[in-house]
């Protein structure tokens, strides 16, 4: 069967990516004459299934995050999506938030008068990441120069590149006590829904910031209210929340001690370049029969 490629839907990505199929030296195809998807367009899961045939044999999807298409994934065809490619600018959001946390860029920012000195600093300071993927590939030398203790926490105790030590998530109430920056970097799953709630946070110390560009559901969003009003934490930088997009009547927007930004470690417009360098690079391999990068793994769902 002779292999070919599809771009689809129509939205603002399209072109783009149709260009990134075409610098690999193939024609983009209707979708039912394709073998191969790529899906344009992240916000729209809904048109996704109509598109879906027997003959397509791979899938390309925009983000690393995959929720909104979790219940279609099958084992027919290979399924690839954006793991590893927006890694560098969430890695530097995670860096500057908390930067910004440990020097209290966010309590200056707040107020009307000159205030009192208040910071710690990055420098030797002992940071738990939670993940092992591309955004902690990217961190950790980001991290280096302020000679940081570095944990990370994965699946297996497998050593990590560049980390002091490599434990699993079953350790993360053995670290917690030590942590002064918790970064949480992994793929949302059942096990990781909630990783962080009540109990973890009471383990913190009262100076220890926690920074999110995963996903908003790792974090009970009750329980970090709480521990910010009553400063059982140090406070807490946000990319992604819970809900998501943030009600305006969410108390976290009031509370000092938290920085919220609107899931914008990684822009559709800084994305959209990165994303077509890895079409371009699975289209060539998809052509040569080579292993894609960014497989996903159906059976963890990420």
């Amino acid at each position: 069967m002779t292999k070919s490629v599809a771009v689809e839907p129509e939205c603002w990505r399209r072109p783009r990516l149709v260009a990134a199929v075409e610098a690999a030296g193939v024609d983009v195809v209707p979708v039912d004459q394709a073998t191969a998807l790529i899906w344009a367009d992240p916000q729209n899961p809904e048109a996704f299934p109509a598109m879906l045939h027997e003959r397509l044999d791979w899938v390309q999807l925009p983000y690393a995050g995959i929720d909104p298409f979790l219940h279609m994934l099958d084992t027919d065809r290979v399924w690839t999506c954006g793991k590893g490619v927006y890694a560098q600018p969430v890695a530097e959001a995670a860096l500057a938030m908390l930067l910004a946390g440990f020097r209290n860029i966010v309590g200056y920012a707040r107020e009307t008068t000159w205030s009192a000195p208040v910071g710690q600093n990055l420098h030797g300071a002992d940071v738990v990441i939670l993940g092992a993927g591309g955004i902690t590939e990217e961190l950790v030398p980001l991290l280096a120069p302020f000679g940081c203790h570095i944990t990370v926490l994965r699946r297996t105790a497998q050593d990590f590149p560049g980390a002091h030590a490599t434990l699993t998530l079953a350790d993360l109430h053995q670290v917690l006590p030590n942590a002064d920056a918790v970064v949480l970097a992994l793929a949302l799953t059942p096990e990781t829904r909630g990783v962080i709630g009540q109990v973890e946070l009471e383990l913190m110390k009262q100076t220890a910031w926690i920074v999110n560009v995963a996903r908003g559901g790792h974090i009970d969003t009750a329980a970090l209210v709480a521990a910010l009003r009553t400063e059982t934490i140090g406070g807490a930088a946000l990319d992604v929340t819970d809900p998501e997009p943030l009600p305006d009547s969410s108390p976290l927007w009031t509370l000092a001690n938290c920085l919220i930004t609107p899931h914008v470690a990684n822009t559709p417009e800084m994305g959209l370049e990165l994303l077509a360098r890895r079409v371009t690079t699975n289209v060539e391999r998809y052509m040569a029969g080579q292993v894609l990068l960014g497989p996903v793994d159906t059976q963890a769902g990420y």
